[in-house]
């Protein structure tokens, strides 16, 4: 089938991730319904708010005045009442033309006849000129309101000027908070000055001075506070509105991170240009309708900030605000790997920006006299554009006068607003370039930092032609790699097993004649995989401050083969063999430490490389894959389009696969409700989307019911025969039925390879004989029966010994296994017919001979492997003894000598063979041990490397464990042959 490529491939695979985000929002409606109301609940709260603020104050109405009436000026106030928020150490006010002695007189007048209060000599400053009045207040800020400057021209000429603090500390709180210095300390100072000044001309202290203040007759009109909503709560509501879409936003890349969810997708060739911009479009559209509605809400509750304001202004404010804080959650999730984060970090971006919104004015920092560098920081961080926004709104319908801004003055600072360096159009320019520059960010950041398998491209890969045109990563041309005539660093390891050896060598020939056999799918050259070692802090009893340092973790070790096409290879292994970090190393999900693979051509290192082989490659992953919310059909649909199937073509193959695994009725089911076989059933179907040329299979049945491990076994066969398979499995069943080729991995190095038959013939443990014991010719009595069949099963013990030196590894009261080594092959003709023989003497009912099972050659092999380094490692698993003692034992010891078991009559001690089998899992653990034997003489057991052979007890009083002493399975052979 021609899979589709390039623009086609990208825009189909666009609108597939546009409706998977449709159905997952569609499908999670609490939080689609939350987000879309989230605009109704803040305008509500802030309607609230704001109806709360307004009743707060004194009256309803300011009542109307026809005829006001005089009232005489108020008197200076004293300069420590708390509501003029001036520093200490303050003054009532400070004055200059101290030179002259009338002008003393007069202030000292000013200062005695203060009404209600007479001012103390601390609480006034003097000066001799106006300039050093001015040096002082500038140095000292908001230390005192008001200063009074006179001067004498003649003895009937006296001057003088008055000069208020303007500056109000707390406009931020709004302007109920703040004082009027015409009001509050130029009138009361004015009067006073006046008074004293026609006293001292006229020469009269006792003159009366009448002065009376009314206010202009007014109609009723309502009293409003201006600022209490539109400039101090609406900026946080509004902030806090658009935080739940921020959330969600990087809950959602997150968690498709976090689930591999991307990971899968990636695998199947998805391009990050349409990850992204499938994102973006989605987001935007969200961040489009959510700020409709705000807008429209904001208009039923009549606010005037959106009344008056042109609709477009006030729109578009909001919805470039909110785009930009989707690029910003876009940058952020990069540094974010746990879902459960985001809204923490949500939270912390909600507090800082409430913060900051507090601090933006036209003071700071966009004022003429802040540096541009200081204002390009500022405006870097969303909430403060908008901020410095939204106070432009509302500065223009504060005052009840106030007509808003249209379209056309959006450019434009309003009148008798001072410092304004930053328009509604410099705003829309911010909030839009810096969208961009988080999306920009956002894919860059998501190349360059490290995934959890320390995948990263350079920090200048877009430099790279490979990846604007797909191409580079050693790239071959007609089957022959371009980079020829260098061998991959690896370890220095010469395999143990021949064939092996042999597999190596002919992929070792290929890379140096620089050729590539027309019939191998994969090829595998020296593949090298290490985590790096960690540094810790950790201490104990002796070494408290001690820094503890892990060592580098080689995963892979040098790993060399070749799978020829329509071949099914399966690669065994226990737990942590290398045989997962293999496949991610060949899907691109991890980068190789060394060593190179070839698929159908294409090397796997580099990205250019990669896009090839992942259009080639279908992959069934460990664990499933899969999102709750979509149903098997939708998967299917959803990585079709993203393999590049003809639209018209995706359908009949969904179709055609679910029938294939037996999905067809559980089709429109959400994956959710599927059982752990139907949801491995469903990955298999989408690793075989395509017809790939390369098959990974990694583990695949796990959790499947016999009857859908045999429909999948047979889908597989079936796949067989068009592509490579590389199968992953711990069922020796399984891989002895599908398997072309077994490899055996273990500690990361290939111990064997070859068919079933020959890993069988050559590491098999040789047959296996099952005897099943009648009952004796008596059977009147259970306890006669019983004790008849343990003399006749001893004499068979002895038997065996006698003959093949052999222990059973496996005994009841009516049945017996030994496994007879390859190497006694020879002896069984005579050992048989002598036992058929004695059959009756035995009580012998049936005697049945077999070859090993795969299970055992897997088990020996991971057995040896688990040996070479447990006891380096310390890996020990506890042996417990017929005799009730217990000894600690290597992982992997097949012989053991118990300690402290010399006597007369056995002076070399005693011994028992430890039998192994795998969990569930892979790993290898102690299934039982054979009756304890003599250790025959001449073999030499090992004990083991810093540990004690002998129970001995330390000064805790605790006994030290006892260790088993290894013996070489090849000294028992030669000593019995």
């Amino acid at each position: 089938m021609e899979l589709r490529r390039g623009i086609p491939l990208l825009l189909q695979q666009f609108t597939a991730l546009l409706k998977k985000n449709l159905l997952l929002s569609w499908r999670n409606p609490r939080a689609t319904l939350i987000q879309l109301l989230a605009a109704f609940i803040f305008t509500l709260l802030l309607f609230c708010s704001d109806k709360a603020t307004n009743n707060d104050s004194s009256a309803a109405n300011t009542p109307a005045v026809k005829h006001p009436a005089a009232a005489p000026p108020p008197p200076i106030p004293p300069c420590d009442e708390r509501r003029f928020f001036l520093r200490k150490p303050c003054f009532d006010f400070v004055w200059s033309g101290n030179g002259s002695a009338r002008l003393n007189r007069i202030v000292r007048g000013i200062m005695a006849n203060n009404p209600g209060r007479r001012i103390a000599a601390a609480k006034v400053k003097s000066f001799r000129t106006k300039k050093e009045v001015d040096s002082w207040l500038f140095a000292n800020q908001i230390h005192c309101a008001a200063a009074l400057h006179l001067g004498e021209v003649n003895a009937t000429v006296i001057t003088y000027g008055l000069q208020a603090n303007s500056s109000d500390p707390n406009r931020m709180l709004g302007s109920r908070w703040s004082t009027n210095p015409a009001s509050e300390f130029l009138i009361p100072l004015q009067a006073a000055a006046e008074r004293e000044i026609a006293r001292s001309i006229l020469g009269d202290p006792n003159f009366k001075w009448t002065v009376g203040m009314k206010e202009f007759a007014h109609p009723a009109a309502p009293i409003r506070q201006p600022g209490t909503s539109s400039t101090t709560s609406a900026p946080a509501f509004f902030l806090a509105f658009t935080m739940f879409g921020f959330v969600l936003q990087i809950s959602a890349l997150v968690t498709e991170k976090e689930l591999k969810l991307r990971q899968a997708m990636s695998t199947m060739g998805l391009y990050d240009s349409a990850y992204w911009l499938s994102w973006i479009v989605w987001e935007g559209i969200f961040a489009a309708i959510s700020s409709l509605l705000l807008v429209l809400f904001g208009l039923m509750f009549k606010f005037d900030f959106f009344w008056k304001n042109s609709f477009a202004v006030v729109y578009l404010v909001f919805f470039l605000f909110q785009f930009n804080m989707v690029g910003y959650a876009f940058m952020l999730s990069n540094f974010i790997s746990k879902a459960s984060s985001a809204t923490a970090v949500g939270f912390s971006v909600f507090i800082i920006g409430f913060i900051t919104q507090v601090m933006t004015s036209d003071v700071f920092p966009y004022a003429s006299n802040i540096s541009i560098t200081v204002k390009t920081i500022w405006s870097l961080f969303p909430p403060n554009l908008l901020a410095i926004a939204l106070m432009r709104l509302s500065d223009a319908t504060e005052d009840p006068s106030g007509v808003g801004i249209s379209w056309s003055s959006r450019g434009k600072c309003l009148s008798g607003i001072p410092n304004c360096e930053m328009t509604l159009n410099d705003v829309y320019i911010w909030l839009l370039a810096t969208a961009f520059l988080w999306f920009a960010l956002a894919i860059y950041l998501d190349n360059i930092i490290p995934n959890a398998y320390g995948v990263r491209k350079s920090i200048l890969y877009f430099l790279t032609p490979s990846y604007w045109i797909g191409k580079g990563g050693n790239q071959t041309e007609g089957g022959v790699c371009s980079c020829t005539g260098s061998l991959p660093r690896q370890e220095n390891v010469t395999p143990d097993d021949e064939d092996v050896l042999e597999e190596e060598n002919t992929v070792k020939r290929d890379l140096l004649e620089g050729t590539v056999d027309q019939t191998v799918a994969l090829q595998i050259r020296g593949l090298v995989k290490t985590y790096a070692g960690t540094r810790k802090a950790g201490g104990g009893c002796c070494s408290c401050c001690s820094c503890k340092k892990t060592l580098p973790y080689h995963a892979i070790r040098g790993l060399s083969m070749n799978i020829a096409k329509d071949q099914l290879f399966c690669l065994l292994g226990p737990n942590g063999a290398g045989k997962t970090t293999a496949i991610n190393c060949l899907t691109g999900i991890a980068p190789a430490t060394s060593g190179d693979a070839l698929i159908y051509g294409h090397s796997i290192r580099g990205s250019g490389g990669m896009s090839s082989i992942r259009k080639l490659m279908g992959v069934c992953p460990q664990f499933d894959i899969l999102w709750d919310a979509l149903s098997g059909e939708e998967h299917l649909h959803l990585f079709a389009s993203i393999k590049g199937i003809p639209p018209p073509k995706i359908k009949e193959v969904a179709k055609e696969l679910l029938d294939k695994v037996r999905l067809t009725n559980a089709a429109k089911v959400r994956s959710r409700s599927y059982s752990g076989g139907m949801k491995r059933r469903l990955s298999v179907a989408i690793a075989l989307i395509g017809d790939p040329k390369l098959i990974i299979l990694d583990e695949p049945t796990t959790g499947m019911d016999p009857i859908s491990r045999r429909h999948v076994w047979d889908t597989i066969l079936e796949a067989k025969q068009r592509s490579a398979i590389i199968l992953t499995t711990h069922s020796m069943e399984e891989a002895d039925v599908l398997s072309d080729r077994i490899g055996i991995m273990a500690k990361g190095r290939l111990r064997c390879i070859g068919t079933s038959i020959r890993l069988k013939s050559k590491f098999g443990a040789g047959f296996i004989a099952n005897l099943s014991f009648v009952g004796n010719a008596d059977h009147r009595q259970d306890e006669v029966e019983e004790n008849g069949n343990a003399i006749h099963q001893e004499a068979v013990k002895q038997f065996f010994r006698h003959h093949l030196a052999l222990a059973p590894t496996e005994a009841t009261k009516s049945f017996m296994t030994f496994v007879i080594p390859r190497d006694r092959e020879t002896l069984l003709t005579n050992l048989f017919a002598e036992l058929e023989e004695r059959r009756a003497a035995f009580g012998i009912g049936d005697i049945q001979l077999g070859l090993s099972t795969l299970q055992e050659v897997f088990l020996r092999i991971a057995r040896e492997a688990e040996l070479e380094t447990a006891t380096a490692e310390g890996r020990f698993l506890t042996l417990n003894l017929n005799s009730g003692a217990s000894i600690q034992i290597p992982v992997g010891a097949r012989f053991v000598g118990i300690p402290a078991t010399e006597s007369s009559e056995n002076p070399r001690g005693v011994m028992v063979e430890v039998y192994w089998e795998a969990d569930d899992g892979g790993s290898l653990c102690i299934s039982g041990h054979s009756e304890e034997m003599p250790i025959p003489p001449n073999v030499q057991p090992t004990v083991q490397a810093g540990v004690a052979p002998v129970t001995k007890r330390c000064f805790f009083g605790k006994s030290q464990p006892v260790y088993g002493m290894v013996i070489d399975p090849n000294q028992i052979t030669q000593q019995t042959s």
